[in-house]
Order: structure tokens, then C-alpha cells, then sequence
């Protein structure tokens, strides 16, 4: 051995004992990268580079909660239902799903996040706006950099079914309508009324302040960014919906729902008779406004405009059931 070799071999000895990895397996690595690169150090180098590059690139990412947070930012600006719905769904992701807040979002799986909806939600509509949400802060997150894919496209969607929405009985709306004048001396009946005789959703009524109540029009402005959909539209106010507003019309302080609306809402249709086993369906105010509006004023392009939607794809399918409307003009006359 050279006198020269031998001090280039114990050089490139102390290089490699000074990295704090074994000689041995710093000498492999080498190899196999001079290997790869078909014994060229010039390209051998490049592709250090490359890899360190890509490597530093893969783990550039944020924890779940962090990217949540910063999807909700960049939401900040939608109406404030959406912003709702973000807030509500993710926190229960965080809630539900223990160890998700703090996973880094590069290295959740399409599976794990299958995992993630069935765990926080419990049925089939839910899922399928929390699979919706899941993926809007995943693609905040793919254009930050924080991923490279979206894993959530991968997630089957969940299959709703829809079922027809049952309508309240003529004995069942009186019920309802006479609790309402009485519970807090009627300061829910205007709500109430909105929602049964003009299909008012019950987020949008909360929101709703009689400056957008005109009397003497017979109108109920839907404000964008308070509707469900974002658009705005005239409400007709009808007979019976006109003589509950005329008694309540610039009550507390400008607002149509007291305070503490959702709780009040609850207590009264509990004292009208919907609680123990007897459970409220979802949206029958909406759905029997919707029924009986059809069933009186036979027309779906009119009722379409009323209730907001864009056609008359859903009314046909799940809103609108025939089978239990009675006495349709009383309705419209009460």
C-alpha cells in the first residue's frame, strides 16, 4: 500500500467517524449510492441533493388541529351557517377521534380518515357532510404544501337515503300554534308562525330582525348570507302568518326569536307534546309548509321561489307528501 493510500484511507476513516455513524454502514451507504449512480460522484451528489430536498419537502407539514385552524381562517369571510357547520364538524373530529389533533396531516391515510368519519358521526347524512368538511381542510392543507394529496378523495362518500318527510296533522299544527301564544307569553309565536307558514328555516328565522318583516308589502327578506344556499329571497306572508306578526311585530328589541332561542325551541315543542318517545322530525315545519303550499296553490314554480331551492328536483323527491295534507284552505285561512 502507497504511503499516499494509506493516508487517504485514514482520512476518509476519520470523515466518516466524525458523521457519529458506524464506519461500516457510512461505507454501504456510500456505496450504494456510487452504485445508483453508475459510479459518477457528480451525479451521485446531484442526487443527495434531489433526495435531501424531497425528503425536507415531505416533512414540511402541521398537525391536524393547526391546519384546521387555518382553514377555518380562510373562511372566515363565508356566511356565517358554513362557518357554523366548519367549526361544529371539526371540532368534533378532534373530540372524537383520539390522537387526531396533534397527527401530522402528510401522514394520514384515505383509511384513517374512512375511520375518522364513522367514529365522530353516526349516520349516513352526517358523514356525509363531515367527509365534505374533512376534505376542505385536507385541500387547505395540499395548498399550503402540508400533503400532497387530498386523502379524503379517496373515501367512498356515504350513501344517503332519502325518506319522505312526514307533516304535522291539523291537530298537531293547532298544538303547536295555541303552546306558541302561550309559552313566555307568545315571545316564540312569531318564530313558530314563520317557520309553518312561510318555510323559514330554523337558522335562517334566528337570524331574521323584523327590519326584514314588511307588513304592509306582506314580505319577509332573506338576507345572503343568513340563507342556507346564500341567495337571497321574498317570502310571501299569508294570512294566517300576517295576523301572528301583527301582534308581535317590534317586539324585543328588533329581533323575531328571543334569547336563548334554541332552548326555548326545545321547552316548546316539548310542552306541545314532542318529547319522552315521541321525537320532533327533522325539518316537518319546512316540509309541511311545503305540502300544504302545493296541495292549495298547485304550483311547484311558485312554491320553488318561496322555499329557495334551485328546482323543483327535491320538492318532487322528498319534501312534498300529499298523502298527509287535510283540509288545505283551513291551513291557509287559520
Amino acid at each position: 500500500m502507497k504511503p499516499t493510500q494509506h493516508t487517504d484511507d485514514q482520512a476518509a476513516l476519520a470523515i466518516l467517524s466524525a458523521t457519529g455513524v458506524p464506519v461500516l454502514e457510512a461505507a454501504i451507504i456510500a456505496k450504494e449510492i456510487l452504485e445508483a449512480n453508475r459510479g459518477s460522484i457528480k451525479r451521485a451528489k446531484r442526487c443527495i441533493a434531489a433526495g435531501a430536498e424531497a425528503l425536507k419537502q415531505q416533512e414540511r407539514t402541521v398537525s391536524f388541529e393547526q391546519a384546521v385552524d387555518v382553514a377555518l381562517e380562510a373562511r372566515k369571510d363565508r356566511r356565517i351557517r358554513t362557518v357554523y357547520d366548519f367549526r361544529y364538524f371539526t371540532r368534533r373530529f378532534i373530540l372524537r377521534c383520539k390522537g387526531l389533533a396533534k397527527r401530522k396531516v402528510r401522514s394520514i391515510t384515505p383509511q384513517e380518515c374512512a375511520e375518522y368519519i364513522e367514529t365522530a358521526f353516526d349516520t349516513p347524512r352526517q358523514r356525509q357532510k363531515a367527509r365534505l368538511i374533512l376534505s376542505g381542510v385536507f385541500g387547505t392543507a395540499v395548498k399550503r404544501g402540508w400533503c400532497d394529496a387530498n386523502p379524503v378523495s379517496k373515501v367512498e362518500a356515504p350513501r344517503v337515503v332519502e325518506h319522505p318527510v312526514p307533516v304535522l296533522t291539523p291537530q298537531e299544527i293547532g298544538q303547536l300554534t295555541t303552546t306558541a301564544e302561550d309559552y313566555q307569553g307568545g315571545s316564540c309565536a312569531a318564530a313558530v308562525g314563520m317557520m309553518l307558514y312561510a318555510g323559514i328555516r330554523p337558522h335562517e328565522v334566528a337570524r331574521l330582525t323584523w327590519a326584514q318583516v314588511d307588513l304592509q308589502a306582506q314580505a319577509i327578506y332573506i338576507l345572503p348570507q343568513h340563507s342556507k344556499t346564500g341567495g337571497a329571497r321574498r317570502v310571501t306572508i299569508h294570512k294566517p302568518l300576517l295576523r301572528i306578526l301583527r301582534k308581535r311585530k317590534g317586539e324585543d328589541n328588533g329581533l323575531i326569536c328571543p334569547r336563548n332561542w334554541l332552548h326555548h325551541w326545545r321547552e316548546l315543542r316539548r310542552a306541545s307534546g314532542w318529547g319522552g318517545g315521541r321525537k320532533w322530525p327533522q325539518d316537518v315545519l319546512r316540509h309541511t309548509f311545503a305540502s300544504y303550499h302545493l296541495s292549495h296553490f298547485r304550483s311547484y314554480a311558485e312554491l320553488q321561489v318561496e322555499i329557495g331551492h334551485r328546482d323543483a328536483t327535491l320538492l318532487r323527491t322528498r319534501y312534498v307528501d300529499q298523502r298527509g295534507v287535510q283540509r288545505a284552505a283551513r291551513f291557509w285561512a287559520a
